[in-house]
């Protein structure tokens, strides 16, 4: 019973510990037991079978809805054209890819489960692949999909109970991509193998009316809905671009060269090298960063791994933002436009001043007022080695953001070895939070 009790109580330290690590601020749940002073009750921990009994587990998952041009079509011969149409019209020239699960014997949207320190958008691009044999790259952000384990391959998922096993997806817009830049992003993103026959025995691509009738599941329908949404907000046109603030640098204090030629560290080496996994998700063909060596070093490898070669910007470095910051803007404009016309998409890497000076004039961009408030007005503005994205639409007033997409940290759970229940138990950090389809009553359709 000794052994028990030493083995009870490191397993409680170091679920405490994961806890901890992630941020988490959630008070200890504690069982009510008599006191001996005054018939009081007093606080115990809970043991971890009781913890064990009321922790539900969640499964994380992430796909994404499959997009192209009807073959023969207008739009699919010249892509150019694609923003002179209404959105209707956009929507009659779209079909989508979906997939039949022999086990569950349903139509659904290409998804499935995170691999051991994998991201949801690096799942979604590699599960993608695995399904459908599509190589694509990830567009604007649809939303995150829950529902219990027990209802996996039901046509209606609509239990509310938060306290089962759950499934909790996220799903993005995808489009596919050319056999020259799969090859081009193989060693950037890692080999994708296709799924067994009997995990995937079909794929079909229909239109957006014929798949509302395919379509299985409720949930997966109301994905469709926000696809739908998305399309008539302007995302079929809408192109890429990413800021990349560069990698941890030595400190000015210890460096005794230029600032110019200030190199990123070890550890900040390694976050690039991360950060080169998730980039590689959306398939940036055009490299741009200042000239400083820390901003070159972060994209360094991802520019030898894709063989894309990277343009230096002279008015993106510190000294010339805080010399000039109108021609920063105006150089960082172009690169917008650039992006837009040319419909390929671009990561920038820049410096933390120069970055905080380009949210400024972004934030009068963004579409909603939402999407304003994730370009954040404080220093440090974003962490190093991260990325956000944009993606940005072509208006008669002008480019517009419609969708921005975070969290591009590397994940430190993967690090963290506990009990399956408990690293499965604290959800992560969706991209746009405001974007969630709750289980569905019934098969409604919007």
């Amino acid at each position: 019973m000794a052994d028990s009790a030493v083995a009870e109580s490191a397993i409680s330290y170091v679920a405490a510990y994961a806890i901890t690590i992630v941020g988490k601020r959630r008070k200890t749940r504690m069982a009510r037991l008599p006191s001996r002073n005054h018939g009081e009750t007093r606080a115990q921990p809970l043991t971890m079978k009781d913890m064990s009994e009321s922790m539900r587990r969640v499964v994380e998952a992430a796909g994404g809805i499959v997009w192209r041009w009807k073959t023969g079509s207008e739009i699919a011969e010249n892509p150019a054209i694609a923003a002179q149409k209404t959105p209707k019209e956009q929507l009659n020239s779209i079909e989508v890819c979906i997939v039949h699960r022999p086990k569950y014997d349903d139509w659904s949207w290409p998804k499935g489960k995170l691999e051991q320190g994998e991201s949801h958008r690096h799942a979604a691009v590699r599960e993608i692949g695995e399904e459908t044999g599509v190589s694509i790259a990830l567009g604007p952000y649809l939303c995150e999909v829950e529902y219990p384990l027990s209802e996996e391959g039901k046509k209606t998922r609509h239990s509310h109970d938060r306290a089962v096993d759950t499934k909790h997806t996220l799903y993005w817009m995808a489009q596919p991509i050319s056999g020259d830049d799969a090859e081009h992003l193989l060693d950037a993103f890692g080999p994708v193998h296709r799924a067994d026959v009997g995990e995937i025995n079909d794929i079909v691509w229909v239109s957006v009316r014929e798949a509302r009738k395919i379509l299985t599941h409720s949930t997966d329908k109301d994905t469709l809905a926000i696809f739908v949404d998305r399309v008539q907000e302007g995302a079929a046109t809408a192109q890429n671009l990413m800021i990349v603030r560069h990698a941890k640098a030595e400190s000015r204090k210890s460096w005794k060269g230029t600032d110019a030629n200030r190199p990123i560290t070890p550890k900040g080496a390694a976050a690039a090298f991360a950060l080169n996994r998730e980039l590689a998700c959306y398939n940036p063909t055009r490299l741009a960063t200042s000239p400083w060596l820390r901003c070159q070093e972060t994209l360094q490898v991802l520019s030898w791994q894709t063989e894309r070669p990277m343009e230096h910007i002279d008015a993106l470095t510190e000294d010339a933002f805080a010399e000039h910051p109108t021609i920063a803007w105006l150089a960082f404009l172009k690169q917008i436009q650039l992006t837009l016309e040319t419909r390929e998409t671009t990561a920038i890497c820049m410096h933390r001043p120069v970055i905080g000076g380009m949210f400024d004039h972004l934030r009068g961009l963004c579409a909603r007022k939402a999407l304003s408030k994730q370009l954040i007005a404080k220093t440090p503005f974003m962490p190093t080695g991260t990325a956000v994205a944009l993606f940005i639409i072509d208006t008669p007033q002008g480019p517009s953001i419609i969708d921005i997409q975070k969290g591009f940290a590397h994940c430190l759970l993967a690090c963290i070895t506990v009990p399956d229940r408990l690293y499965q138990a604290v959800p992560p950090v969706s991209p746009t939070p405001d974007r969630r389809v709750r289980p569905a009553r019934g098969n409604s359709t919007r």
